[in-house]
């Protein structure tokens, strides 16, 4: 059976989506890929929460997967929104890269004002790390995002570190520890997911990393309790069973951070609700700031 694989047409995207075929033809597997566009690859010009939030990169391709028309997508696993539609599922997930953010500058750290990035998460790490910088609206492909450091617009960037190694760039910066900057869920992780097919399932897993999968499954069972979606600055993360997660205000100076080692799903719901319940005044507060309904 060959596998229709869909991907956005983004060279991140199809870097990633051609990493998974290829494992898939090292298996035997034939497959084709499908570039879909998807509605957040064509409205770069406003901040993700006014379009849909992350979920809009996926939509598409879950879509085109119901539908027939691909029997499975690569994402970067981060984009994928907690609430996932019937009959599709998460057929694998590769081993993890890298899970921290880079911060990209090609000027002395200690000259750094202005600093891009369209993450709500970013923004408010950095502003607690230096209330003293401005950080300004970014979007667009990672490339986009450099050339518009790189043209003055921004003394720095904010991007992830797996998506710079799987890319190749050789970027001046520094990585931001996971300990203070405390990364999106699942960032770093490449999920393959396909319709809820016994036939298709059986071929996709067999590119799953257990130890990854045990990890990021953490992380999602923390921030389907925790909820806010890309709205809420949030961090959660999980190393072999260590989580890290933590919500803040929008403007960095307030956080509930939690620590605990996790061995159970039912131990991460727990810890999520906990955090949920710690945390629900700035979580509302976000929304109220952002124009939102929660």
């Amino acid at each position: 059976m060959s596998l229709r694989i869909g991907t956005r047409g983004s060279k991140l995207a199809l870097v990633q989506t051609e990493r998974a075929c290829k494992a898939l033809n090292d298996l035997g597997i034939e497959v084709e890929t499908a570039v879909i566009r998807t509605k957040g690859d064509a409205e770069t010009g406003v901040p993700l929460h006014e379009v849909g939030g992350q979920g809009i990169f996926v939509r598409a391709l879950d879509e085109a997967i119901i539908d027939g028309t691909i029997d499975a997508a690569v994402h970067s696993m981060k984009d994928i929104p907690a609430q996932r539609p019937r009959g599709v599922v998460t057929g694998a997930v590769l081993t993890r890269d890298a899970p921290e953010d880079f911060l990209a500058h090609e000027m002395r750290i200690n000259k750094v004002q202005v600093i891009g990035t369209a993450s709500t998460r970013r923004r408010a790490q950095l502003l607690r790390h230096d209330p003293e910088i401005e950080v300004k609206q970014l979007r667009g492909n990672v490339e986009t995002r450099l050339r518009k450091m790189q043209e003055g617009e921004y003394d720095a960037i904010v991007l992830a570190r797996a998506g710079l190694d799987r890319l190749g760039y050789k970027v001046k910066g520094e990585r931001l520890p996971v300990s203070k900057f405390v990364p999106s869920p699942n960032q770093g992780a490449i999920a393959v997911v396909c319709r809820n097919d016994p036939e298709i399932i059986e071929q996709i897993s067999a590119l799953n990393d257990p130890r990854t999968r045990m990890d990021v499954g953490i992380e999602r069972i923390v921030m389907q309790e925790v909820g806010g979606g890309c709205f809420t600055p949030q961090g959660i993360y999980c190393r072999d069973g260590h989580l890290i997660a933590e919500v803040l205000s929008l403007d960095g100076q307030r956080e509930v951070r939690i620590e605990e080692d996790i061995s159970t799903p039912e131990e991460a719901e727990e810890y999520g609700r906990h955090l949920k319940r710690e945390a629900s005044d700035l979580i509302r507060e976000a929304y109220k700031q952002l124009g939102l309904v929660l």
